[in-house]
């Protein structure tokens, strides 16, 4: 699944389940002690959310089959009745969130196909490009915004310093990973930030080119307001 954005395939694979004949054919299953039918619905290729409990209804269905004891067969009918319940839940959840992408995507896109670069320094930043329209009789206006970051590589003291010093390949490579994953945060903050910009009636023409994300006091680095361009700057 894309970062925000349900990938195209899956979007079809979604579109295409039917929510009563799904609830059918998991009641189905849970009868006769096996998926049979339900494989045909291609859950698997709806995404990792639906894949997962597709596979954890398909575990539960095989302890139902091994369970022999009554007080046994009771507990494993429980949990595959849980399990199927959480599939078919996790299918609406998913089809209430394509029928919300669709309608925005009338009015804005925000692109989350983002690639890291190939290496990393203490200046992060990452450019999230859109498209968006007042009305959907209105042409697109492209534009996009730029995140920066720049990392606070002193030390952290509340981490025990190790018995052995680090080589010096293993400290660059520590820092590239503690790189790597505060850009993966700066990049998701961007990415959140923008659409729910637009999702709250946003006006892209007021959007930055570039905007220095805002750090925590406290651990200095970046939080859940981040990356919020439209906030109040202190």
């Amino acid at each position: 699944m894309g970062e925000i954005n349900i990938p195209r395939d899956q979007q079809v694979a979604i579109a295409a389940i039917d929510a009563s004949e799904l609830d059918r054919l998991i009641e189905q299953a849970i009868r006769e002690e096996r998926s049979g039918d339900l494989r045909r619905l291609a859950l698997v290729n709806c995404g990792s959310y639906i894949a997962t409990k597709f596979h954890s209804f398909e575990q539960a269905l095989a302890k139902r089959r091994e369970a022999k004891a009554q007080r046994k067969r009771a507990e494993t009918e429980n949990a595959l009745r849980r399990a199927g319940h959480d599939l078919s839940s996790a299918v609406g959840a998913m089809k209430q969130r394509l029928e919300t992408e669709q309608k925005e995507a009338q009015l804005f896109i925000v692109d989350d196909q983002i690639m890291p670069p190939h290496r990393f320094s203490k200046h992060l930043s990452v450019r999230v490009s859109y498209r968006w329209r007042r009305t959907v009789d209105d042409e697109w206006t492209f534009g996009s915004i730029t995140f920066v970051h720049d990392v606070d590589l002193r030390p952290d003291y509340a981490t025990p310093i190790p018995k052995r010093k680090p080589s010096a390949a293993k400290r660059e490579q520590d820092q590239q990973d503690r790189l790597y994953q505060t850009w993966e945060h700066l990049m998701r903050g961007a990415l959140y930030s923008v659409r729910d910009y637009f999702r709250e009636g946003g006006d892209g023409d007021k959007i930055p080119d570039t905007f220095q994300a805002t750090v925590d006091s406290h651990s200095r680095g970046l939080n859940n307001y981040s990356t919020q361009f439209w906030r109040q700057q202190p």
